[in-house]
């Protein structure tokens, strides 16, 4: 299942996140793809505080630690991809232990990943002007498609 928003605003997408972490599973993984500045940090941020984690933590792209975990309803590790080669060992980074926990990952540059995975959420998000971004969700889980659905009739994101 699919759908399509534009937002219009970097508050906005955050918004977004954070309704698609209000709604994650334990052992969800969020491939997240897109350019640099596309927004995938400030989404990534709204999901955090959908998955209830303290605002106390502020979330950045683990750009040189790599993965950042972070306590809420479920355990959430945000991983960013960006600096590695192509010929990276995951299980070296311990990349392949968290892809199989309860926790949820959200993993920036995540097109680096090539393991098989279960329960996957796939964000690709476009620049489309200097505010506006275009964030196509691919998912298997129908509830998060129908509470995005929902909102993009009632026209929260555009």
């Amino acid at each position: 299942m699919q759908v399509i928003i534009i937002s219009t605003s970097l508050s906005q997408t955050h918004e977004f996140g954070k309704i698609i972490g209000a709604r994650l599973k334990p052992g969800t993984v969020i491939r997240l793809i897109g350019d640099l500045g596309s927004g995938k940090t400030s989404i990534v941020q709204g999901i955090a505080q959908g998955l209830d984690v303290s605002p106390r933590y502020y979330i950045t792209s683990p750009s040189f630690t790599l993965i950042n975990e972070y306590p809420g309803r479920h355990t959430f590790y945000h991983v960013d991809l960006y600096r590695l080669g192509d010929t990276v060992d995951f299980e070296d980074i311990g990349l392949l232990d968290i892809l199989f926990d309860d926790g949820v990952v959200a993993i920036e540059w995540a097109e680096k990943l090539t393991e098989e995975l279960k329960n996957v959420l796939t964000i690709h998000l476009s620049i489309l002007d200097d505010q506006s971004r275009k964030i196509h969700i691919i998912s298997s889980e129908p509830e998060i498609i129908d509470v995005l659905k929902k909102l993009e009739n009632q026209n929260k994101f555009h």
